[in-house]
């Protein structure tokens, strides 16, 4: 098995070590950082087998000290927000989230992060690879409003795998039901925030806490029976659920309706495709088409109208050896279908399996055909996923 590399553009120039990786980088035997979104945090922390069937059949814990939240304050955030981002505010319910792009006036992504509400507070959640650029383009269009953009000091864990809200219960914490939903509980005498967040093959839950907590968190996380789990395992994991990261499946000159992750329906022509196009797939959209103005929407419309885009984001099952970012797709005769965005090989008990994102040009999907690509090592084949893998668990 070939161990997940991170994609340069996950990777910051000058990344800065994340609370976590600094608390195991005094350990007597230290793990191999590496920088990953943004951030230098541990590629490995256990025996890639044992750390996929820790987020496939158990629980692990994980550092999301690469997470940025900023609060957004003021008289005029609610409507303000709003109209900077993609997805509905005004609407959320008092202890919900939503996935959100950012877009320019042209349409064009600018990035992502997810938008939290508890009662009047609004929360935006950042990858620290995009933190800096966001903040910027943000702050541009804070002009006569009563809004302040203020970062807090937070960090976070992750807790993912199907007995994760056993762990919960174990520790006292609130178990929460639902994707993007939040909780508070007070814990060692400190005030620490639960969210689950979305999930297509395993429960996932970012903890937060101040960050002179963050070893009393993992250490307790760790003596209840989590298996800490390393970022080449999460990346892997990742591109397995088909959830796409910004700066490698999704970049600046994509619109919207390309790179919102979509339910593949196979058309038999390509009316059918227009006919479907709408076709998100929930919890995952990140676009509300019942809000108000936001900076990029009249593209977005203008594209929902017209009723399709000749490209879209979609999840791969590879048959043969992990490409390289920018492989190109083809169809049976050598015509270019798409190029892969990110591909990992998922080890399991059963054998290892090999999932992608890729970009398809729309024609390229009519009949739900196969497609060839090229390695170093051999030719290999690939299939559109029409829904989460299924993944036989121990």
């Amino acid at each position: 098995m070939t161990e997940t590399a991170i994609p340069p553009a996950l990777k910051a120039t000058e990344p800065i070590a994340t609370p976590l990786a600094t608390l195991l980088a005094q350990a007597a035997a230290p793990p191999v950082l590496q920088a990953y979104r943004g951030a230098l945090t541990p590629l490995r922390l256990d025996a890639a087998e044992k750390e996929t069937e820790a987020l496939l059949s158990g629980v692990a814990v994980h550092d999301l000290g690469w997470l940025r939240r900023v609060a957004v304050r003021g008289e005029d955030r609610f409507r303000w927000l709003s109209g900077m981002v993609t997805n509905t505010v005004n609407d959320l319910a008092a202890n919900a989230g939503a996935w959100n792009l950012v877009l320019n006036a042209q349409g064009r992504i600018q990035g992502d992060l997810h938008v939290d509400r508890k009662g009047d507070e609004l929360t935006l959640v950042i990858a620290a690879d995009q933190y800096e650029k966001l903040l910027a383009h943000l702050e541009r269009f804070i002009i006569m409003d009563d809004v302040e953009l203020a970062p807090l000091s937070e960090t976070a864990l992750g807790l993912a795998g199907p007995f994760a809200a056993d762990l919960l219960v174990w520790l006292g914490l609130p178990v929460l039901t639902e994707p993007m939903t939040s909780a508070r509980a007070a814990w060692n005498g400190q005030d620490l925030r639960v969210v689950r967040t979305y999930s297509a093959l395993s429960p996932h839950y970012e903890l937060w806490v101040p960050a002179a907590q963050i070893s009393a968190l993992w250490q307790a996380l760790v003596e209840a029976g989590a298996r800490p789990v390393g970022a080449a395992s999460l990346e892997a994991f990742r591109i397995a659920e088909g959830i796409p990261a910004y700066g490698i499946d999704i970049a600046e000159r994509d619109l919207p309706q390309e790179a919102v992750p979509q339910v593949a329906t196979f058309p038999k022509t390509m009316k059918s495709m227009r006919a479907n196009s709408e076709r998100l797939a929930p919890p995952q959209v990140a676009l509300s088409f019942n809000k108000g103005c936001y900076l990029g929407q009249e593209i977005v419309e203008r594209i929902r109208s017209r009723g399709s885009v000749h490209r879209h984001l979609r999840s791969l099952e590879l048959f043969g050896a992990v490409p390289a970012a920018g492989a190109a797709l083809t169809l049976e005769g050598g015509a270019v279908a798409g190029q892969i965005t990110s591909a990992a090989e998922l080890p399991l008990h059963t054998g290892s399996r090999v999932f992608a994102l890729g970009m398809m040009r729309g024609e390229a999907e009519v009949g739900n055909p196969s497609f060839t690509y090229t390695t170093d090592a051999a030719i290999g084949t690939a299939r559109i996923l029409a829904a989460p893998p299924e993944l036989e668990a121990e």
